[in-house]
C-alpha cells in the first residue's frame, strides 16, 4: 500500500466506532497488513487503557495515603525512588521480551515467541527474589540514606520493606503483559490491569484506615493493598499464557531453559536494564536534590508527579504500540510500514498530550488541591504540575520515539540518549538551578521540563537516520 493511500483510508476500511469496538474487545488482526490507523488502533486502545490502569494503582495510593500527613506521602515518594531498581528490570526485561516475541510473530514463529516468554520469566524471577532479598533487609538504612526525616522513617520502614520484598508481583505483571503485548495480545494485559486495580482500590482504605474487619495499618496498608492486586494478577496471567491466547501459548516442551533464546534475550534487555535504569535513577538524583528542601516540598513534589505520571503513563501506551508494530512490521520485512507507524502514532500521542497539557496548566490548582490542601505541599504541587506539563508536546514524540528503537531491538541508541540526557544534562542542571541560581525546587522542575524536550528533539534525529531498520533480534 503506497502511503498516499495510507492517508486516505476509506469509511469502509476504517470506521472509528468499528474500531474502537474491535480494539477493546480483541481481535485476530495481523498487524503487518491493512491500514495503519486501524492497526495502530487496535493496539494502542487497550495499550493505553492497560497503562492507565497501572497509573490508577499511584493515584489511588497517594490519594488515601495523603489523609495521613506529609511523612506519609514522603514514604511513598521516597520508596518509589528506590524501587527504581526493581522498576528497571522489569522494564528492561519488558523492552526485551517484547522486541523479541513482536519479531517472532512477525516472522510467524510462535514456538520462538513461547521459548522467549518462558525464558524471560525465569530471568525475572531470579533476580527479582535477589533485590527483593536485599531490599527488604537493608529498608531502614535505605531510607535514611535518601534524607528522610525521623518522622518519615517512624511510619515508612514497615511500607518500604513490603514494597522492596514484594517486588517479584510488580516484575512480572510488567513482565507477562510484555509477552502479550508483543503478540498483539494487548486486551488480555488490559483486563488484567483491571482485576489487579479493582483489587487494589478496594483494599487501599479497608487496609489504611481500618474499615471493618481489617487492622488498620496506615501507610503499610497501601504496600500490602498493592501487593495483593498485582499478585493476584500474576496468576491470572500464568493461567492465561498457558491456557493460550490467539497467538501465543507456553506448553511443557517450552518450560527449559534455552540458551540461544536467553542469551538473545540478555542482550537486548541488559542494555534495556542499562537504559532504564539510566532514565530512572535520575529521578534518584532530582528527589536527593529536593530531599534538601525538607517533606512538605517533597510532599508537593510527590502529588504532582503522581499526576503526571497518571497522564503519561497511558501515553506510554501509544508508544509500545509503537514498538509492537515496529517489530512485527520489521519480523514480516517491511520497515517502511514501521516507519510511518511510528510517526503517525507520535502525533496522536501529541493530539492527547497537549490536550492533557492544557487542562493540567488551567486546572493545576483545583487538581492538586483534590489531593493535599496543606499550603506548602499544595503551592509546590501546582509549581511543579504546571512547569513540568508545559513540555507534553515535546514528551508525546520523545516517548514514541525512543519505544521504537527499542520495538526494533535498537536499545543501544535510547540507551547513549537517556545517559546524555538524564545524567550529563538534568541532574547537573537541576542542582545548579536550584543551589548556584538560587532558584530552589523551582529549578528542579525546570531541568525537568528542558531534558525530556531535548530528548525528544536527538531522538527524532537520529530516528530519520534509519539505522535501527537493520537490527537483527
Amino acid at each position: 500500500m503506497e502511503p498516499q493511500e495510507e492517508a486516505a483510508e476509506t469509511a469502509e476500511d476504517f470506521r472509528l466506532g468499528r474500531a474502537l469496538w474491535d480494539a477493546v474487545r480483541g481481535t485476530q488482526q495481523d498487524y503487518t497488513e491493512g491500514p495503519l490507523g486501524r492497526a495502530i488502533l487496535l493496539l494502542a486502545v487497550p495499550m493505553v487503557l492497560e497503562t492507565a490502569m497501572e497509573s490508577v494503582f499511584a493515584v489511588v495510593d497517594i490519594f488515601f495515603v495523603s489523609r495521613l500527613g506529609p511523612d506519609s506521602m514522603a514514604t511513598i515518594g521516597l520508596t518509589e525512588s528506590m524501587l527504581t531498581v526493581i522498576f528497571t528490570v522489569a522494564i528492561g526485561l519488558s523492552i526485551g521480551v517484547t522486541a523479541l516475541v513482536a519479531r517472532r510473530i512477525g516472522e510467524k514463529d510462535p514456538e520462538g515467541a513461547a521459548r522467549g516468554a518462558v525464558q524471560a520469566i525465569a530471568l525475572g524471577v531470579a533476580v527479582a527474589a535477589v533485590v527483593g532479598a536485599l531490599g527488604a533487609t537493608l529498608a531502614p538504612t535505605l531510607l535514611r540514606g535518601m534524607g528522610a526525616e525521623a518522622g518519615v522513617l517512624d511510619v515508612g520502614v514497615p511500607y518500604a520493606r513490603i514494597m522492596l520484598g514484594g517486588n517479584v508481583t510488580v516484575v512480572l505483571l510488567f513482565l507477562i503483559n510484555a509477552i502479550f503485548r508483543g503478540a498483539g495480545d494487548a486486551v488480555v494485559a488490559m483486563r488484567v490491569l483491571w482485576l489487579a486495580n479493582i483489587i487494589n482500590i478496594v483494599l487501599d482504605p479497608m487496609l489504611i484506615f481500618g474499615i471493618g474487619p481489617f487492622p488498620e495499618l496506615g501507610v503499610t496498608g497501601a504496600a500490602v493493598a498493592t501487593n495483593i492486586g498485582r499478585g493476584t494478577a500474576v496468576v491470572v496471567q500464568l493461567c492465561i499464557l498457558f491456557r493460550g491466547t490467539k497467538r501465543v501459548k507456553i506448553e511443557r516442551r517450552h518450560l527449559e531453559l534455552h540458551i540461544a533464546t536467553m542469551l538473545r534475550l540478555l542482550r537486548l534487555s541488559g542494555t534495556a536494564m542499562f537504559q532504564t535504569f539510566i532514565g530512572m535513577a535520575s529521578w534518584i538524583g532530582l528527589i536527593r536534590i529536593l530531599a534538601g528542601f525538607g517533606s512538605e516540598v517533597l510532599a508537593g513534589y510527590t502529588v504532582a508527579i503522581r499526576i503526571i505520571i497518571f497522564a503519561l503513563l497511558p501515553s506510554w501506551g501509544m508508544a509500545s504500540a509503537a514498538a509492537t508494530m515496529v517489530g512485527q512490521a520489521l519480523g514480516a520485512e517491511k520497515p517502511d510500514r514501521a516507519e510511518r507507524a511510528v510517526w503517525l502514532a507520535g502525533f496522536y500521542n501529541m493530539c492527547f498530550l497537549g490536550a492533557v497539557g492544557l487542562i493540567f496548566e488551567l486546572g493545576a490548582p483545583w487538581i492538586v488541591a483534590f489531593f493535599t490542601t496543606e499550603p506548602e505541599p499544595l503551592r509546590h504541587g501546582i509549581l511543579c504540575l504546571r512547569i513540568v506539563t508545559a513540555g507534553f508536546l515535546f514528551y508525546a514524540y520523545g516517548m514514541v520515539l525512543t519505544s521504537s528503537f527499542n520495538g526494533a531491538g535498537d536499545t543501544w541508541t535510547p540507551t547513549y540518549i537517556n545517559l546524555f540526557i538524564f545524567w550529563l544534562l538534568e541532574i547537573p542542571l537541576a542542582f545548579a538551578l536550584a543551589y548556584a541560581f538560587d532558584l530552589g525546587p523551582i529549578g528542579v522542575y525546570v531541568a525537568i521540563t528542558v531534558a525530556f524536550s531535548l530528548l525528544a528533539v536527538v531522538s527524532a534525529s537520529l530516528f530519520r537516520r534509519g539505522k535501527w531498520k537493520g537490527k537483527v533480534v
